[in-house]
């Protein structure tokens, strides 16, 4: 089932989108939801490389169609304030559906759609990917989850379709401008990620639950970037793994409406995190609404 329990789950990781997923996040099996559709709201707030901090809300709207079958639609937007620029603008559509099996074991395929090319402007010249709303790439999901009795697995991988149309170069801004710190992105190819995730619920009260939570991402290989002449080039130390801790802090209001907090840092990172994506800190605050 898609809304099992009273938990809700929310965006805890610095990833390309897919730890927040409805089927690849924490659940609660305790009980079964009445309801079948299910809408959330909620705003994340990140503390991003080069002093930047950003803000994303999303909406979402789950539907389960019977025991076994689910799908799950989720919008964003993306706010980057620092270094003196403010940006702002919608991300990706997230598009996915669940099969489960059985009760231990389900299955997840989807997509994330850009509603931005990668490649947002200022005054003419192009910025850099940590002032953009979304990677620009068309990406695949899936997924597989599995719990052995209170403790839930989750493997997946997002591997992009397409590339984005960034074209920053730090090498063309004056040599004294804050852009000499950030990564040449021109005609960016990034590479797929693969997640593992494990997380165990435990429920302190009949409305209060804690999902502590151990997310890992290996970027599966170096993202690329194309130099002033045109030759691509290696992003040295992009390739690898991140490890984030998750804490997620789930009150149930009544049987319709539920609020989660949840709290995520990285203890292992990249060397080089191209993509914009560094989150030092994130935390989420999500409104649940089943009807």
């Amino acid at each position: 089932m898609i809304f099992n329990g009273g938990l809700i789950k929310a965006q805890g990781c610095s990833d390309a989108g897919f730890c927040t997923v409805n089927s690849l996040k924490p659940h609660s099996n305790d009980s079964i939801s009445l309801y079948k559709n299910q809408f959330k709201a909620g705003l994340s707030v990140g503390k991003a490389d080069h002093s930047i901090t950003v803000y994303s809300p999303y909406l979402e709207y789950n539907r389960e169609i019977n025991s076994q079958w689910g799908i799950s639609v989720k919008v964003a937007a993306l706010s980057q304030s620092g270094n003196g620029v403010s940006t702002f603008g919608v991300s990706d559509v997230y598009v996915n559906t669940n099969y489960r099996l059985d009760q231990n074991l389900s299955f997840t395929l989807g997509t994330k759609i850009p509603l931005a090319n990668g490649n947002k402007m200022k005054d003419g010249q192009p910025l850099p990917m940590d002032y953009q709303s979304s990677l620009g790439t068309l990406d695949l999901i899936a997924g597989i989850g599995y719990q052995i009795k209170k403790l839930q697995l989750v493997a997946a991988i997002q591997q992009p379709l397409t590339q984005n149309s960034n074209q920053f170069v730090a090498e063309n801004t004056p040599a004294n401008s804050i852009w000499r710190d950030f990564q040449t992105t021109k005609d960016f190819k990034r590479s797929g990620d693969i997640l593992f995730r494990a997380s165990y619920p435990i429920k302190i009260t009949d409305k209060f639950l804690v999902t502590p939570g151990l997310l890992n991402i290996y970027h599966l290989s170096d993202d690329q970037f194309s130099t002033i002449s045109g030759t691509e080039q290696k992003i040295e130390g992009s390739k690898g793994l991140t490890i984030n801790g998750n804490l997620f802090l789930d009150y149930v209001l009544n049987k319709k409406q539920a609020l989660q907090l949840s709290i995520g840092a990285p203890f292992l990172v990249r060397d080089t995190r191209p993509d914009g994506l560094t989150r030092s800190f994130l935390g989420t605050l999500e409104y649940r609404f089943n009807f």
